[in-house]
């Protein structure tokens, strides 16, 4: 997927509230963003992709700051959130009537977990505005292949799950447990170090997904989504030998859609921004449950 034209103020727009979260010091503030501006004047152009260019700023700001997680604080009160939250979430997906109706309603808690998410111009979200979010989750979905990721799911041994925010791991979990009942074996899948407000193996231990999923591991890096030629080797082993994959999140939309890809994957994410829903032919604000290819 490639940049919009106004992919560039949100990617400055990020930069400035990391930037402002990482340090307090005025001058290293406006080097921060300095670098930035520069980093977009040589690489935003039409044919780039935005998780990318995030990517590296992300590691400007934390090279440059010595401020390792800038979003650290607020995926702590994601989490605490969530976990508010679950309780909620899981009576919503025991509700379901057999194994494919409490799959899907799992698959719309994941999804609307997504809405988790800091810095993006024009969305916001709070206690409230998730659980209504949940009851509108089946209205709001616009794409759904969920019952076709089901029947892939039913006929599969294992599956890996590509996580993407902290807060929004806790809603994955209802998901794993779901799968996890259908008899797979589910390896889940964090990033290796502080990018954005992803999760990480830290967040993992805070949701308890790493107790409820077979293996948690990393992608072997802190880029956004999913960049090969940064993940580790053993991370690429183990997607490669994947019958199934279920991807979370707009920073996995916005890589997976760069690559042929030769297995089903479920690209499970909310469209908080237009460039996203533009390319998804879908309206802001809506829940997708897109398989590929």
């Amino acid at each position: 997927m490639k940049v919009e034209p106004e992919c560039e103020s949100c990617l400055l727009f990020r930069a400035q509230i990391q930037t402002y979260q990482a340090t307090t010091n005025p001058a290293l503030r406006f080097r921060c963003l300095a670098e930035i501006v520069k980093l977009l004047n040589r690489e935003f152009k039409p044919t780039s992709n935005a998780a990318y260019i995030g990517t590296k700023r992300d590691r400007i700001i934390r090279q440059l700051t010595s401020c390792n997680d800038p979003y650290k604080y607020n995926k702590k009160l994601a989490n605490e959130k969530a976990l508010k939250m679950r309780p909620h979430a899981k009576k919503y997906v025991e509700s379901g009537i057999n194994q494919q109706e409490r799959f899907k309603k799992a698959c719309l808690c994941a999804i609307v977990g997504n809405i988790m998410e800091f810095d993006i111009p024009g969305h916001k979200f709070t206690l409230n505005s998730m659980a209504g979010a949940i009851r509108e989750a089946t209205k709001d979905l616009v794409i759904d292949d969920i019952d076709k990721a089901y029947e892939l799911a039913k006929k599969a041994q294992s599956v890996l799950f590509l996580a993407d925010n902290a807060g929004e791991i806790v809603f994955d979990t209802l998901l794993v447990e779901q799968l996890k009942n259908m008899g797979l074996k589910v390896t889940y899948v964090v990033k290796g170090g502080p990018v954005i407000n992803d999760a990480t193996m830290e967040d993992a231990e805070v949701s308890n997904m790493d107790k409820l999923a077979d293996e948690v591991i990393t992608t072997g890096c802190d880029a956004v989504g999913l960049q090969k030629k940064e993940a580790s080797p053993e991370f690429l082993k183990v997607y490669d030998a994947a019958e199934l994959v279920f991807a979370k999140g707009m920073g996995y939309a916005e890589t997976l859609t760069e690559y042929k890809l030769t297995k089903p994957h479920l690209l499970m994410f909310r469209t908080k921004c237009v460039p996203v829903a533009n390319y998804f032919c879908v309206p802001r604000d809506k829940n997708v449950a897109k398989l590929m290819p």
